[in-house]
């Protein structure tokens, strides 16, 4: 029997933003957390992509942080004082704490609840979901992001706030000019955690972490949770709940993947033609790119070749990445050619087919590209071109993974002799066994040692 979000604990006004959110019924993911963080519990989390993670931390974030507002818990009296100093001393009182009044409803200035995420869009993304359940709550959520008004953002913490979805350099930001504080911070969540966590991000993570008070609940999402940071999470966490829906590198058996072998001069030309195979034409496509570079040339060829574009990549500004990706989830564009930026977290229902025109450097990269397709039990397609010179990056995929990408060729397509074809009993352990297959080569012979003959 299938249970319900009601059997989980969550109370009508939650349950009637769960309604908002258009929900059935709680995903595996759903199931397991939302009791655990309702129970005040440290959570750490692994889930594939597509799966509910971001319901699942912010329906029993929103629920703990509304159950005690923490002034009002160490002044139950304070409105009888109120009444005996006079007529401005709530006012004055408010205003020390950082109270305001948005409808005739006190709120304090300072969170309750902290989303800390590794990109403006997904800091967008789950910000949406947060207003969604907080128009039922009557809880104000509030992001600050890099890349937008800054004056906006403040304006916003002002006008008071519950919960605070940030990127860490904004906050940062803030934080430093006083602009709002996170001693009231009762729960606290990392999402992408793997990435919050590595150590591009985790310098300012710990700054943030620092001005928290030492009783907080703390809570880690991601599809890829690899054991090198382990001993970080051992020593931020107490007695965490451990949930893995699915093990890490582990990809949604809903998506299909293809290897495609090809030399790097043909990639442009493959990816033209496989664009066009597609019957019936395509609704969505996602292609990732290494390099912005890369991402804007390609950006260029496809849209002489008469395809509605768009791009995603650092370098553009906040409006013209946020255009793109409404252009994109609208069906007003068809491609789009984007940087890891697009890889994290981005609900974006539809995406027909995911292609990466380079091999991620980064196998959990790859887990999360592909993982915009697929999503919520979908169908989806994931391509995956690899040049000569990326046999090693794809290696590693595949024992991240503990998965093979099945080989495939696009009919029709004239490939040139110089890519470089993999043997389909290639293992997903290393060995010393060479992968390479002259006879499957399409035309010449490989026998290539080196550090590519040392894969299998």
């Amino acid at each position: 029997m299938e249970i319900t979000f009601a059997e989980l604990g969550l109370n009508e006004q939650i349950l009637a933003g769960v309604a908002t959110l258009g929900f059935n019924a709680p995903t595996p993911v759903q199931a397991a957390a939302i009791p655990a963080v309702l129970a005040g519990k440290d959570v750490v989390a692994s889930a594939q992509t597509g799966t509910g993670k971001t319901a699942a931390f912010m329906l029993p974030t929103l629920q703990r942080i509304a159950v005690e507002k923490p002034h009002e818990a160490e002044n139950p009296d304070a409105k009888e004082r109120d009444a005996a100093a006079g007529p401005n001393a709530s006012a004055k009182r408010n205003a020390k704490r950082g109270d305001t009044k948005r409808g005739g409803v006190k709120r304090n200035a300072y969170p309750r609840a902290l989303i800390i995420t590794p990109t403006r869009e997904l800091a967008a993304q789950i910000d949406d979901v947060a207003k969604s359940v907080c128009a039922s709550t009557g809880q104000q959520a509030v992001i600050v992001t890099g890349g937008a008004h800054y004056k906006h953002q403040i304006t916003a913490l002002q006008k008071g706030c519950d919960v605070l979805v940030a990127t860490p350099g904004r906050l940062i930001d803030l934080l430093d000019k006083k602009h709002t504080s996170l001693e009231n911070i009762q729960v606290l969540v990392l999402d992408e955690a793997d990435r919050m966590l590595d150590m591009g991000f985790w310098p300012s993570v710990r700054r943030i972490m620092e001005q928290l008070p030492k009783a907080h609940q703390t809570l880690l999402f991601s599809a890829t949770l690899p054991a090198s940071i382990t001993s970080t999470i051992d020593a931020l966490l107490k007695d965490p709940e451990r949930i893995e829906i699915a093990r890490t590198g582990q990809t949604a058996a809903t998506i299909e993947q293809h290897l495609c072998s090809v030399t790097q001069g043909q990639k442009p030309q493959l990816l033209k033609a496989l664009i066009d195979s597609f019957d019936p034409a395509p609704e969505r496509v996602l292609v990732f790119c290494r390099t912005k570079s890369r991402v804007d040339s390609i950006y260029k060829n496809l849209k002489a070749a008469g395809l509605k574009v768009d791009v995603m990549h650092a370098d553009r500004p906040q409006k013209a990445r946020a255009r793109a990706l409404e252009r994109f989830r609208s069906g007003a564009i068809q491609v789009l050619v984007a940087t890891d930026v697009m890889s994290r977290g981005i609900d974006v229902q539809g995406i027909d087919a995911v292609i990466n025109f380079d091999v991620p450097l980064d196998p959990e990269d790859y887990v999360h590209r592909i993982g915009r397709t697929g999503r919520a039990g979908a169908a989806g397609q994931a391509y995956t071109f690899m040049g000569p010179d990326e046999v090693t990056p794809l290696r590693e995929i595949e024992y991240f993974t503990k998965a093979l990408i099945p080989t495939w060729d696009l009919p029709g397509f004239s490939y040139d002799a110089g890519r470089i074809m993999l043997q389909d009993s290639r293992s997903t352990t290393k060995t010393t066994r060479s992968m390479f297959s002259g006879s499957r080569s399409r035309g010449k012979g490989f026998g290539f040692g080196g550090r590519y003959g040392r894969h299998t």
